[in-house]
């Protein structure tokens, strides 16, 4: 069964756990900029005529609530894209509900620079200039003042991008690639719809905290974490791009040296972690593909909002990876669904 096939999403929005049916359509996105997420959601789903007899959801297995449960979003919403790469099968929480990407979009800006590779518009070996930011006041320009650094070579960037998340380096190969308008177009071409990077990342960095992702969706710089594991299927599975351009990817990624106490912290050892994390105001991300010792792989999306501080978000982070990962393992080989709703309503 494909990526693309599979069910219903788990999903509730009761007190204890945050979880949704939460296929954001652009006016909800809209309405979420200008107030209040009930308001979006009231958009999306109705209100009394259409709303279900019970938020209360079914779930299938004992492993989809263990993830319900840690993924309690009483101080800040999490979202969770799961998929194990052997079956098909899936986990979702908030899967299709827009987060913050921050600097997990580095993955797309990658896939895109290797596009231009492999068409012959530059090489790994073409040099280019970093691009350092220079001071500015927030909001005091729509695209942030930056100047032209050290030039490398662009497989230097890559590894600079993804296993440090240099900005700078990131804000180089962007301009190379053709800006965020370049990227949206390779994630579409890609068959990947839930993805909108708008600015670079010095503007970006510069003009972050102006709302909190907690508590507010900004369709601006954001994905979905279902789109973020259909990124990671897809290079996994050799649906884009050639082996040996997903391998300069990939590979950076098992190099990546942030985010330590976040997807591998509490993982077995003889896991592997291919993975690229975010950071900015109040939200904490990893996205990454982890492998057992046995081979099986799966491609995991967690974005973690508020939980009061950045180490909390990671502990989270860490916890959630875990579940998936004994989850996904211990699964017994049969075909299960996600979390639905009872009938009625």
């Amino acid at each position: 069964m494909g990526l693309k096939q599979l069910g219903t999403q788990l999903g509730t929005l009761g007190a204890g756990i945050a979880l949704a049916l939460a296929a954001a359509a652009p006016a909800q996105a809209q309405r979420a900029e200008a107030g209040e997420l009930h308001a979006a959601f009231d958009d999306t789903f109705g209100t009394d005529a259409r709303a279900p007899q019970s938020f209360d959801a079914i779930y299938e297995t004992g492993f989809e609530q263990r993830i319900a449960q840690i993924a309690d979003g009483s101080e800040g919403r999490i979202g969770i894209a799961a998929v194990d790469l052997s079956t098909g099968k899936e986990v979702s929480i908030l899967g299709n509900q827009r987060f913050p990407m921050a600097s997990t979009s580095k993955i797309a800006i990658a896939a895109t620079f290797m596009e231009g590779v492999e068409q012959g518009r530059w090489s790994l070996s073409s040099e280019f200039p970093l691009l350092v930011p220079v001071g500015s006041a927030k909001y005091s320009s729509s695209v942030a003042p930056v100047r032209e650094g050290s030039y490398l070579p662009a497989a230097d960037l890559i590894e600079l991008m993804i296993t440090r998340s240099s900005n700078p380096a990131t804000d180089a190969l962007l301009r190379v690639v053709g800006g965020p308008r370049a990227v949206n177009d390779w994630m579409r071409r890609a068959g990947i719809q839930d993805f909108q990077l708008t600015r670079d990342i010095a503007t970006l960095v510069r003009d972050d905290g102006e709302f909190d992702p907690a508590r507010h969706i900004d369709t601006r710089d954001s994905a979905t974490p279902k789109a973020m594991t259909d990124l990671l299927v897809g290079l996994h599975q050799g649906r884009w791009l050639s082996a040996s351009s997903r391998q300069v990817i990939i590979g950076a990624m098992e190099r990546c040296v942030t985010g330590k106490r976040r997807i591998p912290a509490l993982l077995p050892a003889g896991v592997t972690v291919a993975h690229k994390t975010g950071s900015l105001n109040n939200t904490s991300s990893d996205i990454g593909i982890i492998r057992a010792p046995d081979g099986r792989a799966m491609a995991v999306a967690i974005y973690v909002t508020g939980q009061g501080s950045r180490g909390n978000r990671e502990a989270r982070i860490a916890q959630i990876a875990n579940a998936l990962y004994e989850g996904f393992v211990n699964q017994p080989e049969r075909e299960w669904a996600n979390a639905t709703y009872a009938p009625g309503g």
